[in-house]
Formats: structure tokens, sequence, C-alpha cells
């Protein structure tokens, strides 16, 4: 997953300019904000060892001892939720295409919200983390703009390959007040400003207008584009959403530990049949009007199996945990 590498839970050292315009076009739209910064590699050491690419292969052979066979086709290597097929005993309401690989794509809305999201999302075949608005779209020359179309067990997966994990609420909060614990924006109180925008949010009204003043229409924006905050951190309120670690419940214990519910502890009442995790940061399509959730407090529940174009991660290593090499 190497774009994944772009939303990382680091201190950057400097704000490289960013020259934003309404974008108009994708010719209008910059591609980098941030110098090139070096790709996460897996925690073990690799010397003495040799690294073969994944790839699919036919398993077994006719057996001559009867354990063996029947041969099947196998693909070796991490393959994220959206390009796996459903499972018919955990869809049993689905067949055929319903089943297929597919993940959740925002397509906008003429209409004013109502109760169904429907009216602004589609399940689209074969969007995934390399096609993140479906077949014929790409990431290509997108490496400075966050992975999407993730869902937390891909999320988890990749941590853990890189010898990281995913940061609790607690961790994620923290990181994202910048030094500032009291202040309602990772920026401080002042409100989203629209001639000097702090993130990159909705700008207008949803679903249907997203004016793109601060440089992005309906889209995420490449990492570094908007001042970092205290801590140096870029990008924690707006952009995409980010997976944390913690089950969803939805409020907070007052005596809950820092580690946060456990996954089997998670319950939301909108859907009480997922257990889901709590996303934090919002998103581009968080509007003042509508979500509102690009604040530090500010929380939602993940969907557990599928992934959505604007939703994303970052790792954190914590002190002491440091891979051997």
């Amino acid at each position: 997953m190497r774009a994944a590498t772009l939303i990382l839970l680091i201190a950057a050292l400097g704000l490289t300019a960013c020259s934003r315009n309404p974008a108009t076009s994708a010719a209008s739209t910059p591609t980098r904000c941030l110098p090139a910064r070096p790709v996460p590699q897996p925690a073990p050491a690799t010397g003495g060892m040799v690294f073969i690419r994944g790839g699919t292969f036919a398993m077994g052979a006719k057996p001559m001892r009867r354990e063996e066979g029947p041969e099947r086709a196998t693909r070796v290597g991490y393959v994220t939720l959206a390009e796996r097929p459903l499972d018919p005993k955990a869809y049993p309401g689905l067949s055929g295409d319903q089943l297929k690989p597919s993940a959740i794509v925002f397509v906008g809305s003429t209409e004013p919200p109502g109760t169904d999201p429907g009216q602004w999302w589609r399940v689209v075949p074969g969007a995934d983390w390399r096609h993140p608005q479906g077949p014929g779209s790409s990431i290509d020359g997108k490496d400075d703009l966050p992975v999407v179309q993730v869902a937390w067990q891909d999320a988890m997966a990749y941590a853990h390959w890189l010898g990281r994990d995913l940061p609790t609420e607690a961790e994620w909060e923290y990181a994202a007040r910048g030094g500032k614990p009291g202040a309602r924006f990772i920026w401080g109180d002042e409100p989203f400003n629209d001639k000097h925008p702090q993130a990159n949010v909705w700008q207008g009204v949803f679903p249907s207008i997203d004016t793109g003043a601060d440089g992005f229409r309906m889209q995420a924006s490449p990492v570094g584009c908007f001042p970092a905050n205290g801590f140096g951190l870029y990008d924690m309120a707006g952009d995409v959403w980010q997976w944390t670690r913690d089950g969803y419940r939805p409020n907070l214990a007052p005596d809950a530990s820092p580690e946060g519910p456990a996954e089997a502890m998670a319950v939301d009442p909108g859907d009480p049949g997922q257990r889901k995790h709590v996303i934090k940061g919002g998103s581009f399509l968080c509007s003042p009007d509508y979500c509102f959730r690009y604040r530090p407090a500010a929380r939602e529940a993940g969907p557990p199996d599928t992934g959505e174009n604007h939703i994303g991660f970052r790792t954190v290593l914590r002190a002491g945990s440091a891979p051997q090499s």
C-alpha cells in the first residue's frame, strides 16, 4: 500500500507552501505540497533474505496422496477487503454480481440531505485502494495523496507489517490537539476561514455544491497543503477520516481506560448488528452545516467490512517499541 506512507503519524520539520486555487479541473489540483518522504519499510531485518513478490498460482496438483488435492487457484500476498468477494454466509440476501469485490464511492446529489446517505453514496464494483473511484480510476501519479478504500482490518494489517499500530482514540485526539487541549479546532478556537482555509473540508451546500474555496472540490488533497498543528502533524482535520484502534461506543465513559473499549464491547445503536471502530478527523465531505466533524473531539463509527473513498489512516510507533534492525 504505497500511498499509505503519506499519512503516517510523524512530525514534519517544516511547511512547504502550496499554491491552491478553486479546483475547476484536475489540471488545477496540486499533486504535491511537501517534499518527498521515505517509504516505510516492514519491521523485520531483511539481511540474508530474498524478496518474492506475491502472485496467483495453482496450489496442489492431481493428488498422488489423498491429502494433496484438489488443485486450486491461490493468491499469495495481502488482499484488502474491497478486493475480495463478499461472503454469501455473511450476506445471505445478496447473490451474483452483488457479491463481487466492491467499495463505496461518494457521487454527490442534487437533493438536500435526508435520512438516507444512499442519496450520495454508491457501491461501485471494482473500487479499491488502487482504483479509489472505481474501474478507470488510478493512483498513478498520486503518491502524495492519502490512501483510501481501506477497511479497519486492512489498516491494521499494514500497520503491523511496519511493526507499528493504529493509534487509540485517546492517542489520536491528543496528537490532533497539538498542545492546545481546550481549543475547539486543531488550529485554535477561530472558525473555518474561507479566505485562508485551515483544512480541506466542504464549502457550500452539502451534498450538491462544494465551491472548492480551499482549492479542492469534492476530493482529497495531497498531504501538507494546509498548516501543520502544534506538533507538526498535517491533515489532522479534514481531508480523509482516519481509523483508530478503538471499538466504537456512542459515548465516552468518564472512567474509561485510554486504551478505549475492546472490539468485543463495540456497539453502534444505529446499526446494532455490526461492531465498528472509531474514525476521527472528518473529511473533505464535512461542512459546518452537515457533519461538522473536523474537530478533535468529534468521532464517528466506521464501517467494519468495507472501504470508502474518504476514509484513510495513519500509523503510530510508541516509545520503546521501535523494531529491531
